[in-house]
């Protein structure tokens, strides 16, 4: 990558700054830059879009108003008030590293960012972040917005997905921020967001626009270089709503692991067999009960970042007398209590409209 002179470093950082001053959004940690606020919206912002994240951190500052609070809610509050974002590991670790700062910083944010990367499900990225927004200090922040505007300013033409070359950026980044970091760090990823998007960059607006060499070249819309689309492991997954008189059948996933902690309703992957012999194979190897009256009840198309997942939604009843070792049965209107993986907040606010539709009948 092009070695950076201090004149460019200088233009960029004046620019970039009165540009985000002018254009930033108003965004609620924007408010006063309370360091509990600044850490929670970081990690409800990775892979998450800002529009996706504000009712969640709304409802989030309203529940959990400070660490001490994160540090003693139960952990089904922590997962609801999650449910929908993914990611869920990233929820439990906000836990843990809650108690660590209760524990350790006296309930307040350590402004050290060694100390911050120190924390459960902090890495490199979230302690510049967190460091540079919450505590205006010169710590070098590195995420996908902030790759596009560096890869296109200097024309840089390797995949950015390598390891290798990613170093590259945080070389950038380093010899770039100001000392008083807040507004560069937040220029550089507001620009990428609101101008320097991933397709038909508004070149025309960025205050950058005489100091980037892909415009200069018109190479643009072929940055980053991303590499190859990494294609998703195609799974056909089975699972059933037992009825068992008024009430309904959910079990709680271990906590290690793929939506570690949250509800579910029972069932798995369907291998050389049909999908309702996959249901009752693995109603029988999970729970140990016999169920009968299957009927398909709905049927989503679902994707993980590694997998794309056809899952097969059954009603089922059941009269066995066999008392499952784990779970419980709750009636229908409860269901909305537990945090459940998105799928199943689809079959939910599908079982409960039409439980709704059934009850205006009779």
């Amino acid at each position: 990558m092009k070695k950076l002179q201090t004149a460019d470093i200088e233009f960029i950082q004046k620019k970039l700054i009165d540009w985000f001053k002018k254009n930033q959004r108003a965004l609620p940690w924007r408010k006063n830059y309370d360091p509990y606020q600044v850490w929670i919206s970081e990690i409800m912002l990775q892979q998450t879009q800002v529009t996706t994240v504000l009712p969640y951190f709304d409802q989030w500052i309203k529940k959990l108003p400070d660490i001490k609070s994160v540090a003693d809610a139960k952990e089904d509050t922590i997962l609801k008030l999650w449910e929908g974002l993914g990611y869920y590991s990233r929820a439990r670790n906000l836990q843990k590293a809650a108690k660590v700062i209760v524990e350790k910083h006296n309930g307040q944010l350590p402004n050290d960012p060694k100390a911050i990367l120190e924390l459960p499900g902090i890495g490199k990225y979230t302690a510049g972040a967190i460091s540079s927004i919450a505590f205006n200090k010169p710590e070098p922040i590195v995420d996908g917005n902030v790759i596009r505007v560096i890869a296109r300013l200097m024309n840089y033409s390797k995949n950015t997905r390598l390891p290798e070359n990613i170093k590259h950026f945080w070389n950038w980044m380093e010899k770039s921020v100001p000392k008083e970091a807040r507004e560069f760090n937040q220029g550089m990823m507001e620009l990428g967001a609101l101008i320097c998007s991933p397709k038909n960059p508004k070149c025309d607006r960025c205050p950058l626009k005489s100091r980037c060499a892909s415009n200069k070249k018109g190479t643009m819309n072929l940055l980053p270089n991303r590499g190859k689309k990494i294609e998703k492991v195609p799974i056909k997954v089975a699972i059933a709503i037992i009825e068992k008189g008024e009430k309904i059948f959910i079990q709680k996933r271990p906590s290690k692991g793929l939506m570690g902690g949250l509800w579910e309703f029972p069932g798995g992957k369907v291998e050389k067999e049909t999908v309702k012999e996959a249901l009752k194979r693995e109603i029988k190897e999970e729970i140990g009960i016999e169920i009968s009256n299957i009927k398909p009840f709905h049927r989503i198309k679902h994707g993980y970042t590694k997998f794309s997942v056809d899952l097969h939604c059954f009603r089922a009843k059941t009269t066995d007398k066999k008392i499952p070792s784990k779970g419980k049965w709750v009636k229908i209107e409860e269901l909305k209590k537990y945090p459940f993986p998105a799928a199943n907040v689809r079959i939910i606010e599908k079982l409960m409209l039409q439980e709704s539709d059934y009850r205006s009948i009779t």
